[in-house]
């Protein structure tokens, strides 16, 4: 039963990492709205390490369409600024010697059909890495079939294993459903 209980718990565990990177996934996709999410995927090369410019840099949003980055060393404005431009946001950054300013321009119409594309692939994988989780899951629960353990055990953990599955897709469904709706708000 310990064997069961693990399979299951390593699964749920498996199945949380997937969604959170999902989450992840989703909020560096553009919206039309600044986002601090936006630029934590930016990475800059600073005292012989790799850093993101949140490690280096207050970011917030003024308002709605304003990302604002203000380094703690002022030595780190250009770079920043290069590695926004070189990214692939596709926007451009302002720098006024002391923080740099990003305007978030409205998204048009094709843009926001590109955006909604992107985060549908997304959760697809994601929902992919759930079902591969499950049936990883299932595989292991045969194995211990195998080797003695009651049938009546396995179709139990079996329909838990499933609970989790649709719940965890469910979750994917919703944060697709609101991703969608945060892109198509003009």
């Amino acid at each position: 039963m310990e064997d069961i209980e693990q399979i299951l718990l390593d699964a749920a565990e498996a199945m949380d990492k997937a969604y959170a990177y999902i989450r992840a996934s989703l909020a560096k996709i553009r919206a039309g709205r600044a986002l601090p999410d936006m630029v934590e995927g930016i990475l800059l090369y600073y005292h012989g390490s790799t850093v993101p410019i949140s490690q280096m840099a207050s970011v917030s949003t003024p308002d709605a369409r304003t990302l604002s980055i203000k380094p703690w060393e002022s030595s780190c404005l250009g770079d920043i600024e290069a590695a926004i431009t070189h990214s692939q946001l596709g926007l451009t950054p302002h720098n006024d010697g002391e923080t740099i300013r990003i305007h978030v321009p409205p998204l048009t119409e094709e843009r926001r059909k590109v955006f909604s594309k992107q985060a549908k692939t997304e959760a697809e994988k994601s929902r992919v890495t759930v079902r591969n989780i499950r049936k990883e899951g299932k595989e292991l629960l045969n194995k211990l079939k195998k080797q003695g353990i009651s049938t009546d055990s396995i179709r139990q953990a079996e329909a838990q294993l499933q609970t989790l599955t649709d719940r965890n897709i469910q979750q994917v469904d919703q944060l697709l459903a609101d991703k969608e709706a945060e892109i198509m708000v003009v």
